[in-house]
């Protein structure tokens, strides 16, 4: 594990790192940041994920969110076909309140302890940063994907990600009802911030019936006074246990699929764009006991990873949208796959993630 604190790098090393290849604790007291970056693989190129901005309740909490993230973006790039391994950064600390010219300077110091690694990690937006803070951390460091188009970058990612789930949900659908669309079905989004926004309009684009939830009201509010049709109810519980429920769409935090949200499930597929949706190993079991389809969190979520990959050979948002297209088939893929091995959609990715890895470590 490496720790840098205030410019200055010590390595430290423990056996419990789960396989990554490095953990950087940063410190930086003049601007009171605290991050974690995690290095789960280079096997197929830089490590490249968002940065999440979150109030975490601990460093270990933290740390724990990194390598999971770091671990998932690993996967999440080989199933994109990027030449990518997986990296994920957190930053501890309210990113609401933290604004004006303190955010800057977090941001700045940031950019630094990023660039420090010499382009093994690269980083971009995730839950709590925007592209307006990607711009402030390039000031520092090269390796920053997600910027504002005026500053070189293809801007906001949660377009094509939220494009990307709609493909996998596409799939889902031809998968189990034999049509790749949602006409007539009722799908539930928990969560409707930048990327569930976005998804809800592809819904109603469809003809799906959609029903939402969100714990910031504002954001359910901004649905429903667009798209009255829209329904919205009080919490995740009662969403979930919404009577003619077709499809559940997580796009909140992770661990949205657990030991008594997967009992109360009344719809027969899950597609959202959540990272890390599966509470804990079994779950992905669980489901399939249930006859529930799942169709895994990494795999159609990567539109947006897909979009700033591309940044960097400089940004062609058709040539980005008509790769995120590929998620349907993709998806489709880990479906037979699932069939063929006897094993849940899960565990089919993974086998498949892990095979592109492997074969990339070979001399």
């Amino acid at each position: 594990m490496t720790d840098v604190t205030n410019g200055v790098l010590h390595t430290l090393f423990h056996s419990d790192q789960g396989g990554h290849e490095q953990v950087v604790l940063c410190q930086d007291r003049a601007s009171g940041l605290k991050a974690v970056i995690a290095l789960h693989s280079t096997a197929l190129g830089p490590g490249l994920g968002g940065t999440r901005f979150y109030p975490y309740a601990s460093e270990e909490a933290a740390v724990a969110d990194a390598l999971n993230l770091s671990r998932g973006m690993s996967y999440k790039n080989a199933m994109a076909g990027l030449d990518h391994g997986g990296g994920k950064a957190v930053i501890i600390g309210d990113s609401a309140a933290i604004q004006g010219a303190r955010r800057t300077e977090l941001l700045l110091a940031y950019g630094r302890f990023v660039a420090s690694l010499g382009g093994r990690y690269v980083t971009a937006c995730d839950v709590g940063t925007y592209v307006a803070d990607m711009d402030v951390v390039a000031r520092e460091c090269r390796w920053t994907t997600g910027r504002s188009p005026e500053n070189g970058g293809a801007g906001d990612s949660s377009v094509l990600t939220a494009y990307g789930v709609f493909q996998g949900m596409r799939a889902s659908a031809q998968h189990l009802w034999g049509t790749p669309s949602l006409r007539g079905r009722t799908v539930g989004v928990a969560g409707v911030g930048k990327v569930g926004h976005h998804l809800v309009e592809h819904l109603l684009e469809d003809g799906a019936e959609v029903v939402v939830t969100d714990v910031r009201a504002e954001s359910v509010r901004r649905i429903t006074e667009r798209h009255p049709k829209v329904t919205a109810v009080a919490d995740t519980d009662a969403l979930i246990r919404t009577e003619g429920l077709d499809v559940y769409a997580p796009c909140a935090l992770g661990g949205a699929l657990d030991d008594d949200t997967v009992p109360a499930l009344t719809a027969a597929v899950v597609c959202g764009a959540a990272n890390n949706q599966l509470a804990h190993p079994g779950v992905e079991k669980d489901l399939a006991d249930r006859g529930i389809l799942y169709a895994p969190d990494y795999v159609v979520n990567a539109g947006g990873v897909i979009q700033v990959a591309d940044e960097l050979r400089g940004f062609d948002f058709d040539r980005c949208k008509a790769q995120a297209a590929k998620i349907f088939d993709t998806t489709l893929g880990i479906f037979a796959r699932a069939k063929e091995d006897g094993v849940p959609p899960a565990a089919a990715a993974d086998r498949i993630a892990e095979q592109r890895m492997a074969e990339a470590r070979r001399p």
